[in-house]
C-alpha cells in the first residue's frame, strides 16, 4: 500500500501493484525471446554472408539479454506477489530489482541501435535474417521498463478511484427519458425553463404514455437547492401527481453535498424536526411553487375527487419525501414513493412520523440508501481495519474480485481469513469484522464528522420496502435472468454502507424500473408483504 521510494522520491504506486503489468511484459518477452531464438536455430547456418558474423554475434548477445530481462521481470513478479497490503516487508528488494530492470535498459537500447546501423550498412543476408533483425529493433524501442511503471501506476490509480463514493446521475424520478419526441401544438400546461424544442417533455410523454391535456405544471427550471419537477393528472389511480427529478446536473450535485443538518420548521406535533440541510432547502422551493404559485389549486379544481401522490428518484426521492411531510397537514391523505432515496434524510423523530404515509423503494445494495456522513466515515474505518488485517496479496483480491464480477457466485465461497474467522465479502467482508466481533473494529470519538450539531444521525424516509436479487450471476454465467425477492425491512438493515460491484448500477432507475416490472409479474415474490406493527400504507 505504501508507495514505492526511488531516485529519492515516493511513486504513486506500491510494490505489490506490479504483478499484472510485469506478467504482460514477461508474456510478450517470452514470446519474443522464443522467436529470436527460432530465428537463430533455424537460419544460422546461412549467416556466412558478408557481414553474417556480426549478425550472428548480435542475435547470441541479443538472445542472453533477452533471457537476463525475463529472469529480473520474473523476479519483479514473484516479489510483488509476497506480502500483504499493509506489510510490504517480503517486498523490500523490489526498489533494487527495479534499478537492475531500468539498468538493463542502457545496453537494450545500444544493442537495438547497432542492429539498426549493420542493417543499414547493407548486410547481404538472408532477408529473412535481416527482416527478424528489423522487427526486434522495433519491438525493442516500444517495451522497456518504464512502461511496466506507466501500467501498474494506473492500476494503482483506478483501485483508488474505485475506493472512492461518488453520486451517480439520474433520469427524471420514476420516470426515465425515452428518446426525444418533437410535436407542435398550442399547449395546455405551463412549462418553465430549458426546454425550447419539447424534446425532454417529448420523452416524458412517451414515457408514461400521458396525454398533454393531463400535464398541469412541468418545470425545467434547474439551480442549487432548486428541482425541476412536475404535476400532471393519472386519471387511472384517480391522483394527482407529483414527481420531482433526481440528480442530473452540477447544481444537484452541489445539493446533494450540502449535507449538514437543519432544523425544519412543519406544521406537525413532532418534536426535534431536523433534516439533511440541500434537500430540505430543494423540498421548500417545490413546496412553495406548488402553494404560492396555485399549481396544486389548479390541479385539484379540474379533479377535487383525486388524491395527492408525491414521487422522485435518488434526490428527488427526498425531496418527496420532505416536500410530502410539509404537505401533510394541508392535504391528510397526500402519499409519497420515495425511490432510492438518501439514507441521511430525517432525524429520529421526523423518521417514525413518516412511517404512516411514506413508502421508500431500495434495490439490493444500492449505496445511495445507506449513504449518509456518519456512514462514509464508519466505512472509511471499516476499510482501514479490514485492509489492516487483510493477510492476502492485493493481486488475488483483484483476481477474486474479477471472477465475482464475471461470473457470479456467492461471497461466501471467497474466503479471506480474519482472526481465526473467515470473511463473507469478496473484498472486504465487513460483515465478518461485526460478526466475530474483532476487537480491531471500534469507534473513537475523535472524529469532527460525529458532531451531534452539525451532522447528527439522520434516516431514510417511511417504511422501506426492498427488493434482494435471488441467486447471482455475472455477465458471463449461464444462470437465467435475475428474479427478485420482495420484502419489508428495518432502517437498522441500511447503518452500513455495503462494497460490492452492484452497490452503484442498483441505485440506477432503469435497473429498479426492471426489478420492479420483474415483480410485478412474478408475485410470489413477495416474502414477507403483511406490513409491520399494526401500521397501514397503502402501496399502488
Amino acid at each position: 500500500m505504501p508507495g514505492m521510494v526511488l531516485f529519492g522520491r515516493r511513486w504513486a504506486i506500491a510494490s505489490d501493484d506490479l504483478v499484472f503489468p510485469g506478467v504482460f511484459e514477461l508474456f510478450v518477452r517470452v514470446l519474443w525471446w522464443i522467436g529470436i531464438l527460432t530465428l537463430y536455430l533455424m537460419h544460422r547456418g546461412k549467416l556466412d554472408c558478408p557481414g553474417g558474423v556480426l549478425l550472428s554475434s548480435y542475435l547470441i548477445v541479443l538472445i542472453i539479454l533477452l533471457a537476463v530481462i525475463i529472469c529480473t521481470v520474473s523476479a519483479i513478479v514473484c516479489v510483488s506477489m509476497k506480502g500483504t497490503i499493509c506489510n510490504p516487508g517480503p517486498r523490500k528488494s523490489m526498489s533494487k530489482l527495479l534499478y537492475v530492470r531500468l539498468a538493463l535498459f542502457l545496453p537494450e537500447m545500444v544493442w537495438a541501435s547497432l542492429g539498426a546501423a549493420w542493417i543499414e550498412d547493407g548486410v547481404q543476408c538472408d532477408r529473412t535474417v535481416g527482416n527478424g533483425i528489423i522487427a526486434t529493433v522495433a519491438v525493442r524501442t516500444r517495451t522497456w521498463c518504464p512502461a511496466t511503471l506507466q501500467q501498474g501506476s494506473l492500476s494503482s490509480t483506478s483501485n483508488r478511484t474505485a475506493s472512492g463514493t461518488t453520486r451517480s446521475l439520474t433520469r427524471w424520478s420514476a420516470i426515465p427519458q425515452g428518446p426525444p419526441s418533437f410535436r407542435s401544438r398550442t399547449t395546455d400546461y405551463d412549462l418553465v425553463g430549458g426546454d425550447q424544442l419539447n424534446c425532454h417533455f417529448g420523452s416524458i410523454l412517451q414515457t408514461t404514455g400521458l396525454q398533454y391535456r393531463d400535464f398541469i405544471h412541468v418545470s425545467f427550471h434547474d439551480k442549487v437547492y432548486e428541482l425541476p419537477f412536475l404535476v400532471a393528472l393519472d386519471h387511472r389511480k384517480e391522483s394527482v401527481v407529483v414527481a420531482v427529478r433526481g440528480t442530473m446536473s452540477l447544481q444537484d450535485i452541489l445539493t446533494d453535498l450540502s449535507a449538514e443538518s437543519e432544523p425544519v420548521d412543519l406544521e406537525c406535533e413532532v418534536q426535534d424536526c431536523w433534516a439533511h440541510k440541500g434537500i430540505s432547502q430543494a423540498a421548500r422551493y417545490v413546496y412553495r411553487r406548488l402553494i404560492n404559485d396555485g399549481i396544486l389549486s389548479q390541479a385539484f379544481s379540474i379533479a377535487p375527487e383525486y388524491r395527492l401522490v408525491i414521487v422522485g428518484h435518488s434526490l428527488g426521492a427526498g425531496a418527496a419525501a420532505l416536500l410530502t411531510i410539509m404537505l401533510r397537514s394541508p392535504y391528510p391523505r397526500v402519499r409519497c414513493y420515495a425511490f432510492s432515496p438518501p439514507r441521511g434524510l430525517l432525524s429520529k423523530s421526523l423518521y417514525e412520523y413518516s412511517k404512516t404515509f411514506i413508502v421508500s423503494l431500495v434495490l439490493g445494495k444500492d449505496v445511495i440508501p445507506r449513504l449518509s456522513v456518519t456512514n462514509l466515515e464508519d466505512l472509511k474505518r471499516r476499510i482501514l481495519r479490514v485492509i489492516a488485517h487483510c493477510n492476502k496479496p492485493k493481486y488475488k483480491i483483484l483476481l477474486r474480485a474479477c471472477w465475482y464480477e464475471l461470473f457470479g457466485g456467492h461471497p461466501e465461497d471467497l474466503p479471506t481469513e480474519l482472526d481465526g474467522g473467515d470473511l463473507t465479502q469478496p473484498l472486504l467482508g465487513e460483515r465478518s469484522l461485526l460478526a466475530h466481533g474483532s476487537p480491531a473494529y471500534s469507534f473513537s470519538s475523535d472524529s469532527p464528522l460525529e458532531s451531534p450539531t452539525k451532522y447528527p444521525p439522520l434516516y431514510p424516509p417511511g417504511r422501506i420496502i426492498h427488493l434482494e436479487e435471488v441467486g447471482t450471476s455475472g455477465r458471463f454465467s449461464c444462470y437465467p435472468a435475475a428474479r427478485y425477492s420482495v420484502k419489508w425491512s428495518h432502517e437498522s438493515e441500511f447503518s452500513k454502507i455495503l462494497i460490492g460491484p452492484k452497490m452503484l448500477t442498483d441505485h440506477m432507475p432503469d435497473i429498479l424500473m426492471r426489478a420492479l416490472d420483474s415483480v410485478v409479474s412474478d408475485r410470489a415474490a413477495c416474502v414477507s408483504c403483511p406490513t409491520q406493527g399494526g401500521s397501514s400504507v397503502e402501496v399502488a
